[in-house]
């Protein structure tokens, strides 16, 4: 039994209907979701689960078991857990949603300014990394300047499919050395900035680059003999 993740083709949807599937302690399991589920270094979603009365149940966090593969909508232990079968409503917390969104599209930008393998990363509301394979220093300023270049440039996205063979075909695609491409469904999904970026993600992006906004780099740090990490931030004033 899996959960459909309707955000893997409209990574704007707020909100869905719902039946609950499985609960599991504090876990809710539903057959399908808006809530992306923490992965490839982009956290899960928080929002709020409503039950048909009206009632309020609050999602903290959301996941995916490693065993089983099921979608897990975590509340607190205390929450109000609905019943296998019913119907609910889910409504994510958009605005950190979309904070998320534009700061994982600026990672991919990052990823075209800077011509070298990623060694890992992470994201977070307003602030993300990526840790690239450079021995060389680079300047914090050119980088900025680059970065910010690209995505004023407003170069719109667009999702493509290829199927697991396709991909281990064109192994150029995959930029991340420390996360795997989510494979194993038999296709992948390509996230493409045209004329930028073009690479297999899972996660949530903007429609276009400018939607991310001004940025800034806080810092590059040296983590390593050929490692240079690189922290971004939404400079939204």
């Amino acid at each position: 039994m899996t959960t459909a993740e309707l955000f893997r083709e409209d990574g704007y949807l707020r909100s869905c209907e719902a039946t609950v599937i499985e609960i599991h302690e504090n876990n809710i399991v539903l057959d399908q979701t808006v809530f992306y589920p923490e992965g490839g270094g982009q956290p899960g979603d928080t929002g709020t689960l409503i039950r048909a009365g009206g009632e309020r149940v609050p999602i903290e966090d959301t996941c995916k078991a490693t065993e089983s593969g099921l979608h897990y909508h975590v509340t607190n232990p205390e929450a109000p857990l609905p019943n296998p079968g019913e119907r609910v409503t889910l409504e994510i917390d958009w605005l950190r949603r979309y904070r998320l969104m534009r700061m994982h599209s600026c990672m991919h930008m990052l990823c075209a300014v800077i011509p070298a393998p990623v060694t890992g990363g992470s994201i977070h509301e307003g602030r993300g990394r990526l840790d690239f394979d450079l021995p060389e220093p680079i300047d914090k300023a050119e980088v900025t300047t680059k970065l910010q270049q690209l995505i004023e440039a407003d170069h719109p996205m667009r999702l493509s499919w290829i199927t697991d063979e396709e991909l281990a075909q064109q192994p150029d695609l995959v930029r991340t050395m420390s996360v795997q491409p989510p494979v194993g469904i038999g296709r992948v999904r390509l996230v493409h900035f045209e004329g930028v970026d073009l690479q297999p993600c899972g996660g949530t992006h903007v429609a276009s680059s400018a939607e991310i906004g001004k940025v800034r780099v806080r810092k590059i740090e040296k983590k390593g003999k050929k490692n240079r990490r690189i922290i971004v931030e939404l400079d939204d004033g």
